[in-house]
């Protein structure tokens, strides 16, 4: 492929070329979905502006990642990193009141798969990308210093050598060398849990199936069984979160009365299985956007479940709306 640019039609066709990579990376560098969209967009604004000045040398995947890569890193100046709850607070008792929720830039956001993965993606790749993208993974990435984190998600991530990652970031080959290295070991102080599948199988979608089923019926003692023993449940925007089997099981007991009557779809998120979540409202009319559920898997059980209360994620996420459910009373 040349790596000449000669006009906005060609550039245009570049940057959709590599949109969905442009935004998996700007999602990890911020960890929120629509920062990250916004970020993109801002990505080829300034291409466009910058054409006539476009280094033919650098290639247009270079050129792009370094103009995307300089906003992420302007957008985290002077700014606190996201989180998760379990970042912020230890875990609390089952009986405990879920609070108010903590308002502004504090949490991760969860993100589309469909934004961050090509349709005709090999699957190799698109297995990479989910694991590139799974909460726990984004989660520590925060922990980073903005400049470590562009770091390991260039090399690491998206697979540039560390002469390009140089030019990218303006710093020498010796500078990338020595912040990969930093970041390196924070991520395997993490010790992320690896052993879940990395695309999704006929297991993960039967165990989403039954958490569908169990939730909807709610179903507390089914909704049990397919948890580990060291589940942990998160609410984000609220900080209040839980660890252990019985902690979970003792508080969606205690929240019963509120999680009735819910209806789930099966959607695709951060490379997990997920649920849309929508509470009935008035009869004849549709369900209301309600919470997104994320689920970590290992193994055959459930080792996380992420339960974003937050209604204005869906339209961020595409998500649809249900038709109203209308009681037969004949």
């Amino acid at each position: 492929m040349s790596t000449a640019l000669t006009d906005r039609v060609e550039l245009e066709g570049e940057f959709e070329r590599y949109r969905h990579e442009l935004t998996g990376y700007c999602y990890r560098m911020l960890g929120s979905s629509h920062e990250a969209e916004d970020a993109v967009q801002e990505t080829y604004i300034r291409a466009v502006r910058g054409l006539s000045g476009f280094e033919r040398r650098a290639g247009p995947r270079t050129w792009l990642y370094r103009i995307a890569a300089n906003i992420c890193l302007d957008m985290l100046k002077g700014r606190n990193r996201r989180a998760m709850p379990m970042d912020l607070l230890p875990a609390a008792s089952g009986r405990a009141e879920l609070g108010a929720p903590l308002a502004g830039r504090v949490w991760i956001e969860p993100i589309a798969d469909r934004l961050v993965m090509p349709d005709d993606g090999d699957p190799a790749d698109l297995a990479e990308i989910r694991e590139s993208v799974r909460l726990a993974f984004i989660a520590v990435l925060q922990h980073l210093l903005p400049r470590q984190r562009a770091v390991l998600l260039l090399r690491d991530v998206i697979g540039l050598k560390a002469a390009e990652v140089a030019t990218i970031l303006n710093t020498s080959v010796p500078a990338v060398h020595s912040m990969l290295r930093r970041a390196r070991a924070t991520l395997a102080a993490a010790d992320l849990d690896t052993n879940g599948s990395t695309q999704p199988n006929s297991e993960q979608r039967n165990l989403l199936v039954r958490y569908i089923d169990a939730f909807e019926h709610f179903d507390v003692d089914a909704l049990v069984a397919l948890v580990h023993d060291d589940v942990t449940l998160s609410m984000p925007p609220h900080p209040l979160w839980l660890r252990g089997r019985d902690d979970f099981g003792r508080w969606l007991r205690n929240t019963s009365g509120h999680c009735r009557h819910m209806r789930l779809v099966a959607i695709s998120v951060n490379g997990s299985p997920s649920a849309a979540v929508y509470q009935p409202v008035r009869e004849g009319e549709p369900p209301a956007p309600f919470a997104v559920h994320v689920l970590e898997v290992s193994g055959d059980r459930i080792a996380a479940v992420h339960a974003f209360l937050d209604p204005r994620l869906f339209p961020a996420l595409r998500l649809p709306q249900l038709p109203a459910q209308v009681t037969d009373r004949s």
